[in-house]
């Protein structure tokens, strides 16, 4: 778990220079006003801020761009799922009925289109500001923080561990492909139909989470050997302290998050359906 293998991109941005708690609780807040609402007219409003957000935290397109496709492509087969076993789910929602087209065993409905895509724009809302947090906080910091902050340094150092194993879970993942291709187990296109390339990538889960425990209990012995968890505090090489940003932006995110529940109990924000 060397640095290198870090996911944090260091940066002289305001997002780099927040505490890593301020970023958790924005993230938090942020989270809990996606899944209060289900409304077009909340979602694309904060899927624009959150690439506005993302694009000044300076983070290069070659580093981001692998969790931004896994998310895009998670969300294109979810909304193709859910068109193809419930198409006519969002007549039920509206109470209204639009055939697009018949598919034999049901019909697809407009409500449905719009259904979906509300849903794909509620996940889209989330991804810029969770690939900002995951790539602006430095794990050891945010341990620091959230520690400070009042959470336990175990629950905070897991937190730490959990950030630095993504990177190595990565590398694994290639150093075992390569491995097994040299074998000649094929996992791109036209070496092998779609079902064999997927059973072998499938192939790849027992390897990986041998590899995986056998990390954990390597680290659990070094902490272990190191005393970890024999005192109630502990003192932190890397921290930072609350700026004015900080103080800022989480009263904003609170001002925010309250006006979101205000409106959600007084009834805005259902499923809006702009043809109704």
């Amino acid at each position: 778990m060397s640095k290198a293998g870090m996911l944090y991109i260091d940066r002289n941005t305001l997002f780099h220079r927040m505490d890593g708690a301020a970023k958790l609780l924005l993230l938090a807040v942020w989270t809990v006003a996606v899944f209060l609402f289900q409304d077009l007219r909340v979602f694309v409003p904060l899927f624009l801020l959150g690439i506005i957000m993302l694009v000044s935290a300076k983070l290069p397109w070659r580093r981001i761009r692998l969790l931004v496709w896994l998310m895009i492509v998670f969300n294109v087969f979810n909304s193709l799922f859910t068109l193809v076993v419930t198409p006519a789910y969002g007549s039920e929602v509206t109470g209204s009925t639009t055939v697009i087209a018949n598919l034999g065993y049901n019909v697809l409905t407009l409500e449905t289109v719009i259904y979906v895509l509300t849903l794909s724009m509620k996940y889209m809302s989330l991804m810029p500001i969770t690939v900002l947090f995951i790539y602006t906080t430095h794990p050891t910091r945010l341990a620091s923080s959230l520690n400070r902050v009042g959470v336990p340094y175990k629950v905070a150092y897991a937190f730490s561990i959990a950030f630095r194993y993504i990177p190595d879970m990565q590398a694994e993942f290639r150093n075992i492909s390569n491995a097994m291709q040299a074998r000649g187990i094929g996992f791109g296109k036209g070496e092998g139909s779609f079902s064999q390339r997927l059973k072998h990538f499938i192939s790849i889960a027992i390897p990986l989470v041998q590899s995986s425990l056998h990390r954990i209990e390597t680290i659990s012995n070094a902490m272990d050997l190191r005393g970890f968890g024999k005192h109630a505090r502990r003192t932190w090489y890397s921290a930072t302290v609350w700026q004015r940003e900080d103080y800022v932006i989480i009263t904003i995110s609170a001002v925010a998050l309250i006006a979101a529940i205000i409106a959600r109990v007084q009834g805005f924000g259902t499923f809006w359906y702009p043809f109704a």
